[in-house]
C-alpha cells in the first residue's frame, strides 16, 4: 500500500468557499490544541506501517489521528463523530481541513481499519503527544513524571451478563444458523422448544425456584448436545465443512462442558471469547467481564490537572503485583523519563518490579524504608481513583466496543489520551480567560 498524501497548509483561496480560519474563532481551545500538536511527528510514527507501492493512497494521518482524538475526548461513537464532524468547523480544522466540508471525506469503517492497522504500539504515540503538548504548554512539568501512582481497574466489554442458560441457548442458535447457511438438513433445530426452555429458566430463577430452573437448564444442554452430535455426523469426511465448523463446535462444546467454579479459562461470550471474569471487591459489582487495565498518573497534581501517564491492557487477569515487570519499562518508554518513585495500593505486595526499581516501589501498609516524606506522599495515592473514574465515565473505557484483544489494548490507550486532551482543552480555555482578565484589569492611560 502506498503512503498517505498528508495534508499541508496551502493558504489557497476559493471564490465560492470561505476558509475555516476566516469563519472560526482562532483563539478557540480546539484551534490552539490543533496548533500545539506536532503533526509531522505523528505522520512519521503512523506512516511507518505504509510502504511506497502501487494502490490507492490511504487517508491523511492528520485526519485519522484527529478523529481518534475527538472520538475519545468527547466520548463519541464512530457514527456520532461522523455526524458531529459535518456540523462542527472546529472538528474539521483539527483534522486538517482548510475549507468547510458539507459531506464526509471518509467512510465510517475507515476509522476501524485505521485503528487495526496501527495497533497498540503505534497508537501509544497519541498518548505520548498529549503529554508532550502538556509540557510545551506549561500544563505539566517534566519533573512531574518522575513520581507516579499505579493502580489497576477493569475495562468491561460490550457483552451481556453471561448466564449458563443464555450461553447454551446462544451456542445452539449459532450452530443452527451456520448449519442452515451451509445447507445441512438437521434432524431437529429446537428453535421453538429451546426458546421456551430459556424463558422458563429465567422465570424460575427469578422466582428462586431453582430445582425447576435447573431442570430447564438441563433441557437446554440436552438440545445443544444433540445439535453438536448431529452436525458432527453430517460434516464427517468433508474437509471444507469441518474447517468452517471447527471453531463454533469447539466453543459450543466448551460452553456445554464448563462448570461453575471450575479452574482455568471459561467462555463468557461467543463473539468475544477473550472476555474474562474479574472480581475487584466492589459491593455493587462483585464481578466484571472484560480485561484488567493498568493506569498510572502523576503523584503531584500539575498545573493543568492530574494527567494520565500510562495505560495498558493486561489480558489473563494477572495479579496486580506481577504486572510491574512489564508496566514499568513500558511506562518509561512512553514518558521518556526514568521513574524515581512508584506508589501503589496493598494489592501490589510481593511485586516483581525490575531489579533497578524494586526499592522504588512503595505499597500501602508498608513499614520498612518508609520515611516521613514518603508517608505524606502515600496520602496522595488515592489521587489515581478519580482519574480512573473520569477515564471510564467520560472517555469510553467504561464499556469497550472494539473487538478482540487488540481492541482492548487500543481502547485503553485512546481513553487515557482522550482524558489528557480534555484536560489540555480546559487548560487552553483557562489561559484564554486569564489573558482576557489581565487585559481588562490593565489600567488605561489617561488622554492627553
Amino acid at each position: 500500500m502506498s503512503r498517505p498524501r498528508e495534508k499541508r497548509e496551502t493558504g489557497e483561496q476559493d471564490l465560492f468557499r470561505s476558509r475555516l480560519d476566516q469563519i472560526i474563532n482562532m483563539k478557540h481551545e480546539l484551534v490552539r490544541l490543533a496548533q500545539a500538536i506536532d503533526w509531522p511527528v505523528l505522520e512519521e510514527r503512523f506512516g511507518a506501517v505504509y510502504s511506497d507501492g502501487p494502490g490507492m493512497p490511504p487517508l491523511p494521518t492528520r485526519l485519522m489521528a484527529g478523529l481518534a482524538i475527538l472520538k475519545h475526548t468527547f466520548d463519541l461513537s464512530d457514527e456520532e463523530l461522523c455526524a458531529r464532524w459535518m456540523e462542527n468547523p472546529y472538528f474539521q480544522y483539527l483534522c486538517g481541513e482548510e475549507f468547510f466540508r458539507h459531506e464526509l471525506s471518509f467512510e465510517r469503517s475507515s476509522m476501524t481499519r485505521w485503528r487495526q492497522r496501527m495497533g497498540e504500539e503505534r497508537i501509544t504515540a497519541l498518548l505520548q503527544e498529549s503529554l508532550a503538548v502538556a509540557v510545551k504548554s506549561g500544563a505539566m512539568k517534566p519533573a512531574d513524571t518522575r513520581r507516579v501512582i499505579v493502580d489497576t481497574t477493569v475495562q468491561p466489554k460490550n457483552v451481556m451478563f453471561p448466564t449458563d442458560a443464555k450461553l447454551v441457548n446462544r451456542a445452539r442458535e449459532r450452530l443452527v444458523r451456520l448449519a442452515k447457511k451451509a445447507g445441512l438438513d438437521l434432524r431437529q433445530t429446537y428453535v421453538r422448544v429451546g426458546k421456551l426452555a430459556l424463558i422458563k429458566h429465567q422465570r424460575y430463577a427469578h422466582a428462586k425456584q431453582f430445582k425447576r430452573a435447573n431442570k430447564a437448564l438441563r433441557k437446554l444442554k440436552t438440545y445443544l448436545g444433540r445439535t453438536i452430535r448431529d452436525i458432527s455426523r453430517r460434516i464427517a469426511g468433508q474437509a471444507d465443512l469441518e474447517a468452517s465448523f471447527k471453531w463454533p463446535l469447539y466453543q459450543a462444546s466448551a460452553v456445554l462442558e464448563q462448570r461453575q467454579r471450575q479452574r482455568g479459562r471459561k467462555i463468557y461470550s461467543l463473539h468475544a471469547h477473550e472476555v474474562e471474569c474479574i472480581g475487584k471487591g466492589k459491593a455493587h459489582a462483585p464481578y466484571e467481564f472484560g480485561v484488567k487495565v493498568s493506569i498510572a498518573t502523576t503523584l503531584e497534581r500539575s498545573k493543568g490537572g492530574q494527567f494520565a501517564l500510562h495505560a495498558k491492557a493486561l489480558p489473563g487477569n494477572p495479579y496486580d503485583g506481577h504486572t510491574l515487570a512489564t508496566v514499568i519499562p513500558d511506562m518509561e518508554k512512553t514518558i521518556g523519563n526514568e521513574i524515581g518513585r512508584i506508589l501503589a495500593d496493598a494489592g501490589y505486595r510481593g511485586h516483581n518490579a525490575p531489579e533497578s526499581h524494586k526499592l522504588r516501589v512503595f505499597t500501602a501498609g508498608q513499614k520498612r524504608r518508609v520515611t516521613p516524606a514518603i508517608k505524606r506522599q502515600m496520602r496522595r495515592r488515592s489521587a489515581v481513583e478519580p482519574v480512573i473514574g473520569h477515564i471510564k465515565a467520560e472517555h469510553r473505557m467504561g464499556r469497550n466496543y472494539l473487538a478482540g484483544e487488540q481492541g482492548d489494548a487500543i481502547n485503553a490507550i485512546l481513553a487515557a489520551a482522550g482524558y489528557n486532551f480534555s484536560l489540555l482543552i480546559k487548560w487552553f480555555r483557562l489561559l484564554l480567560w486569564l489573558l482576557i482578565t489581565a487585559l481588562q484589569s490593565r489600567p488605561r492611560s489617561s488622554a492627553a
